[in-house]
């Protein structure tokens, strides 16, 4: 190694790309509920709206979303819009909270992400979600 290069430099990035990937695998395989006693309950719901959707869609969306499924909304809900990625929102319960993205770059599409200490109804979500943005398809994955 010459005086000019650290060690960090002459590690080649596919190979740290690759024991990250290994690491990875080996946490999850190796997962187990370290809260037994605490519920949480997750939901992603992904789908492609009729249409664009905004920060207005957003805010009035998480909002309605807190009432279909019996959560306690502490804020209004908080939206941003990156030039790269489109829009993000967040809304805050007294049980956690769900977080939203919208795309329309390089195709329209929506993602949710809901994470409660508080169990809900996982139907009644997505079929709330799937009317409000018209949505022409949708999946769900509940954990």
């Amino acid at each position: 190694m010459t005086p000019s290069h650290s060690a960090r430099e002459l590690v080649r990035p596919h190979l740290v790309r690759n024991a990250n990937r290994q690491a990875q695998q080996a946490s999850t395989e190796e997962w187990h509920d370290l809260a037994p006693e605490i519920l949480r309950q997750r939901l992603v719901i992904e789908g492609v709206p009729a249409a664009p959707v905004d920060d207005a869609q957003i805010r009035h969306y998480l909002s309605a979303l807190s009432r279909e499924v019996d959560m306690v909304q502490l804020l209004e809900p908080v939206t941003h819009r990156s030039d790269l990625y489109g829009w993000a929102g967040w809304i805050h319960w007294e049980t956690s909270g769900a977080h939203f993205y919208a795309w329309e770059q390089p195709r329209l599409f929506f993602s949710v992400d809901v994470y409660t200490c508080k169990a809900f109804e996982v139907g009644t979500a997505v079929a709330f979600t799937r009317e409000f943005f018209a949505a022409r398809t949708i999946v769900a994955k509940s954990f």
